[in-house]
């Protein structure tokens, strides 16, 4: 089979700030011509700027361009709030009012998504020098392990990502420090040496993404001893291992059977003790009162530099262009065998993921809007409709042949590029893009609780998700 290799792009970074606003606007003119038109309707949150209507001009041109393409096809762009976008966007799905493309990090049931595993197969007209549609993704970041419970391929990638720590070198040389730290205990070092120098040394808000992207590398490294045992299901839900990477049906079996106990297990009681170390010992006193943004965590005292380090995705280096002091990048350090006894010194995971910007297809979606939403993805993931888009917002491709900006290189590559082994934690569908251990963090639970609380999110996630997916193991609660 050939495979397809697009010319090589540089992926420059560029802004990814999900920002608050609500407003629809349309790509498309209002000419009486268009009402003969199929008209379909981008719905999600906004990652390039501030604008409550627009995804920008880069965003727009696409349109434009798809628009001329495809004649008979008319694209509006409806921007929703970071606040809201993943609640609005589920209730539409369960009420069945949902636009034809969505952004796909919202809670649902993979019944409500259209599968695009037939579409897949065969060629985008857009890209055809490939094979197949799946052929223009780079396997590594779109591939067998991006299949739902169902086996089923839900959404498109528009774009890749990467996620890491950003830091002030300005303030790293100020306050004596001469290198990245490498382990917590380095970090929490550094931590102090930073809060001495006058800055606040890791930039947090109340958003769950801080939280989450700590708590979930540091779950990784601790749990991954259990990756072999854990390892029993395919993406496609079939018996048998995943290579390493425990598949959602793997941990649902795990927190089913009770290998997996937040109560019990001691990697994750550890895991979160660690966490609120890092909390307490580095991250921005009132962080709970802080609104949250995806540009980067703790964003305003990050850019303003008043804090030396900051979570960020491969979007949110465009956003220092205009600081006045120097900056690069690091992988979350490693949990050694000298943090806690109970590492295995395995070297901090994240991976390359298409977590960015993807959309899916509501099952509600029929006839002539269905083959519109399909055509417009496939212009958008093609090199010939979304190259002119990554490159001006900067975005990592998720096709063959791309290469990374040096900026962010040191998230795009070793051990910190590698997929999760183990990746948690999972949530009910009602906790959605909740802080699932600010109690604790902040003092209001105990451990003992906040562990109960969070194996009740675990148990009920693997219990909707069993039920979504119509699993009928022996493990499966009936």
């Amino acid at each position: 089979m050939n495979r397809f290799t697009p010319r090589r792009l540089m992926a420059v970074v560029a802004i990814g700030a999900l920002t608050v606003g609500a407003a629809g606007c349309s790509a498309g003119s209002d000419s009486s011509a268009d009402t003969a038109k199929v008209t379909i309707t981008v719905s999600g949150p906004n990652q390039w700027n501030s604008d409550p209507s627009s995804f920008g001009k880069p965003w727009e041109d696409m349109v434009a361009r798809f628009e001329k393409a495809e004649p008979g096809i008319k694209v509006e762009t409806n921007v929703l709030p970071l606040t809201s976008f993943r609640d609005t966007l589920s209730t539409q799905l369960a009420a069945g009012s949902a636009p034809e493309l969505i952004f796909n990090q919202v809670p649902h049931d993979p019944k409500q998504i259209v599968s695009m595993n037939k579409y897949l197969e065969k060629p985008n007209p857009f890209a055809p020098d490939a094979d197949t549609w799946l052929d223009v993704f780079n396997p590594n970041m779109f591939g067998e392990n991006q299949r739902n419970a169902l086996g089923d391929f839900e959404y498109i990638p528009l774009n890749a990502v990467g996620t890491g720590l950003f830091y002030n070198k300005d303030a790293f040389d100020k306050a004596g420090i001469d290198r990245v730290p490498t382990s917590i205990t380095g970090l929490l070092k550094d931590c102090k040496a930073l809060k001495k120098a006058g800055y606040t040394p890791l930039a947090m808000d109340s958003g769950s993404l801080g939280v989450g992207w700590t708590s979930e590398t540091i779950y990784n490294m601790l749990l991954n001893k259990y990756a072999k045992d854990w390892d029993r299901y395919t993406k496609a839900g079939d018996p048998g291992d995943n290579g390493g990477i425990v598949t959602q049906k793997s941990i649902a079996a795990a927190i089913s059977t009770g290998e997996l106990d937040a109560t019990k297990t001691p990697e994750v009681r550890e895991a979160v003790k660690l966490t609120k170390q890092i909390f307490d010992g580095c991250a921005t006193p009132n962080w709970s009162g802080i609104a949250g943004t995806a540009t980067f965590v703790g964003a305003d005292e990050f850019l303003s530099g008043d804090a030396a380090i900051a979570w960020g995705t491969s979007f949110a280096a465009a956003g220092l262009s205009k600081v006045d002091w120097a900056w690069a990048a690091f992988p979350f350090p490693t949990v050694t065998s000298q943090d806690t006894p109970l590492s295995t010194d395995a070297p901090a995971q994240s991976g390359i993921g298409v977590g960015g910007t993807s959309y899916m297809i509501p099952a509600t979606t029929k006839g002539k809007k269905l083959a519109a939403a399909v055509k417009f993805l496939q212009f958008a993931s093609s090199p010939k409709g979304g190259e002119k888009w990554l490159k001006e917002t900067g975005s990592i491709p998720a096709t063959v042949g791309a290469e990374p900006s040096e900026g962010i290189k040191p998230l795009l590559e070793g051990a910190w590029a590698e997929p999760k082994q183990i990746s948690l934690p999972y949530r009910s569908k009602a906790s959605a893009g909740k802080n699932l251990l600010e109690g604790y963090l902040l003092g209001t639970k105990t451990l003992d609780e906040q562990l109960a609380s969070l194996e009740n999110e675990w148990s009920t996630w693997s219990d909707e998700t069993a039920q979504s997916a119509g699993w009928t193991d022996d493990w499966v609660k009936k």
